[in-house]
């Protein structure tokens, strides 16, 4: 088995971030998402949400890919909660979501913002990180560095296992 430690917190929204995520579906919504994540092997820290989206702290394994298990667990979701028979609208996510990756020593803090989710959009606190309003982002910016720009440096050029010998790994 391999040694992995790959967290992330994850955010999504409802269709045109329509309030749709009401007290009375809530607890539900939460607990499917966290069954949902360990039939895939998914670790769940911390869920919580606001009105018009939802906050994860997981850690994912890696022969999974965060696009997949996104996907299973926004799908999923609405699907219940469509066939739940509770709701009086149709439930939907609206396209993309956001992954930011955690070392282990700030998954605590993301954590606690994930707790504590309710209390700072109350407070008007919120980190605009984790709540974008724009459906699609690029992702990070490209420096333009093209690779047949890029000198080939070979091991001993680079120096980079002269402490060690060969790789760790």
């Amino acid at each position: 088995m391999p040694f992995w430690r790959l967290n992330y917190h994850l955010v999504w929204a409802t269709k045109n971030r329509e309030h749709l995520i009401q007290p009375k579906i809530e607890d539900r919504l939460h607990a499917y998402v966290v069954t949902k994540a360990a039939e895939l092997g998914v670790y769940v820290y911390a869920v919580n949400s606001w009105f018009d989206h939802v906050h994860l702290v997981v850690s994912i394994p890696p022969k999974l890919a965060v696009a997949y298990v996104v996907k299973r667990l926004k799908g999923a979701s609405s699907h219940d909660l469509n066939h739940a028979g509770e709701l009086d609208h149709h439930f939907a996510w609206q396209r993309g979501y956001g992954a930011l990756s955690l070392g282990e020593r700030q998954r605590p803090a993301a954590e606690r913002y994930v707790i504590d989710q309710k209390q700072h959009h109350r407070r008007q606190e919120t980190n605009a990180w984790l709540e974008r309003y724009a459906e699609f982002d690029e992702g990070p910016v490209d420096t333009g560095i093209q690779p047949d720009a890029v000198p080939a440096v070979t091991r001993e050029q680079k120096g980079l296992y002269d402490a060690w010998g060969e790789p760790p790994f």
